[in-house]
């Protein structure tokens, strides 16, 4: 089928990394594209033909998800050495590392205002920081499986997070109690995200399937099963009408909400696909997967004033009137509702000028502005199969992502620093990590005592509450 002008257009490659791309983010502004991968790097991309792309050396193992600040003045980092990292995006890279996780850290993520970063972890937990003090707040402990992902709501007042337990759970970030949960599922949901006004999350599952809930009145509004393989993430337009979402099938796919329909169906990775991002006006986006290539689309198929709409979407509450299916989204004029055809999109099948991305890479070493000592030794995972295995169940895998070519590809990355070009001999540096390590089990034991503790005397408070209650009424008969 030919294609039309509001079709979306592949515009750009990106090549810079040496292994899968596992989270992909647009700066507040849109100039920046920051990257992360299974090389252990933390890229960011200059949107300017033929700009500087930045390195930033620092994660010991995979990144696992990054984020611009709402600001655009830092840059978070989550990754497999059980760290969490805030890097300043510039040319000197200065980072503060954060460790309190006992695992893996799969996902991080800012409130709408700055103020807080939420990252989910392989230990179970969802922990809450404070970025105005750089320190460390509260848990929250429900999951009993690996949290994959957590994200805040638009206001800031609720956290949505899934988990391998087969849950999706809603937390109050005021009292830090779950309020709700969800559990309709055959595999586990691989990655949620609020809807621009609050009152919608979206599961990307394991089995294939992409959900829309209300959690007004705890109800699956939509159910799509578009993908032949595991969905990896999704993204919302800006102005809430459409959902892209990224598959193992090595595709992306676009959903018009207001239809509920399929309208795209984007060919260009090779292999699966595991991140993709709506830039925040939405005019853009971007994808990444097992390929190690970061492609760069224009969206072209809606032509509202975005900004408007996000505005007005903030403007909603969570819990007001009882929700209509189109009361969810904006009701804008609607470009597809004349079309019952799904497009497929393949850009290699098109003659088209592409700009092929291979900027000049700097490398940028990062060194601590906390106390935590820092070196340039990096531990790449040494089990190609894994680098699917880890995002994906095996029985989902595309069979483009055999263990035998994703492991040539860690073959590749060769690079590590020799002994000679360490700042800091490794027996101390084993030592020094040792030592953290068992500061970080100290941190963690802590955290938890303040949790029961907590938990104790609000069992008190209660006991004393009801004792009260009980002597005033015998009071009273008396």
């Amino acid at each position: 089928m030919a294609s039309s002008p509001e079709d979306p257009v592949l515009e750009r490659y990106f090549k810079g990394h040496k292994a899968a791309i596992t989270s992909v983010d647009f700066s507040p502004n849109g100039k920046q594209l920051a990257t992360g991968s299974w090389d252990t790097f933390l890229m960011l991309w200059s949107l300017r033909p033929q700009a500087r792309a930045f390195r930033y050396v620092g994660h010991k193992d995979v990144i696992t998800s990054v984020q611009f600040s709402p600001l655009g003045n830092l840059l978070a980092s989550a990754s497999r050495d059980r760290t969490i990292r805030l890097w300043i995006p510039d040319k000197r890279g200065k980072s503060s590392e954060f460790k309190a996780h006992t695992a893996p850290v799969r996902s991080v993520d800012f409130s709408a205002d700055g103020q807080f970063l939420a990252s989910a972890s392989e230990d179970k937990s969802i922990k809450v920081w404070n970025m105005y003090r750089q320190r460390f707040l509260y848990s929250l402990y429900r999951h009993t499986h690996w949290v994959r992902c957590a994200k805040f709501s638009p206001d800031g007042r609720l956290i949505v997070s899934c988990s391998e337990d087969k849950t999706i759970k809603i937390w109050d970030t005021t009292n830090k109690q779950c309020v709700n949960n969800f559990s309709d599922f055959v595999g586990f949901a691989n990655f949620v995200a609020f809807n621009p006004n609050g009152t919608c999350i979206a599961s990307a599952g394991s089995d294939h399937t992409v959900k829309i809930w209300d959690i007004r009145v705890n109800k699956l509004l939509q159910h799509y099963q578009v993908h032949s393989g595991g969905v990896n993430c999704v993204s919302f337009h800006p102005s809430g009408n459409y959902l892209i979402t990224a598959s193992s099938d090595g595709t992306l796919k676009i959903l018009d909400l207001l239809e509920g329909r399929l309208i795209y169906t984007l060919q260009g990775h090779t292999g699966p696909v595991f991140t993709v991002s709506f830039s925040k006006g939405g005019e853009l986006f971007t994808s990444g997967g097992a390929d190690a290539q970061v492609l760069l689309w224009r969206t072209n198929f809606d032509e509202l004033n975005y900004k408007d709409v996000s505005k007005r979407n903030l403007k909603r509450l969570h819990f007001d009137s009882p929700p209509h299916l189109l009361d969810i989204y904006p009701r804008t004029p609607h470009p597809h509702e004349g079309r019952i055809d799904t497009v497929e999109i393949n850009p290699k099948l098109d003659v088209i000028d592409l700009q092929t991305s291979t900027p000049p890479v700097v490398d940028i070493l990062s060194f601590d502005s906390t106390t935590t000592t820092e070196t340039t030794v990096r531990t790449l995972p040494d089990k190609g199969e894994e680098i699917c295995g880890y995002f994906l169940n095996p029985s989902l895998m595309s069979s483009e992502c055999s263990p035998t070519i994703l492991k040539k590809k860690t073959e590749d990355i060769s690079d590590l620093p020799s002994e000679s070009q360490r700042s800091i001999p490794l027996a101390v540096t084993d030592a020094l990590e040792h030592i953290m390590e068992q500061l970080n089990v100290l941190t963690q034991t802590v955290s938890i005592l303040e949790q029961r503790l907590t938990l104790t005397e609000d069992k008190l408070k209660d006991c004393l509450e009801n004792q009260q209650k009980l002597f005033n009424a015998i009071q009273q008969k008396i």
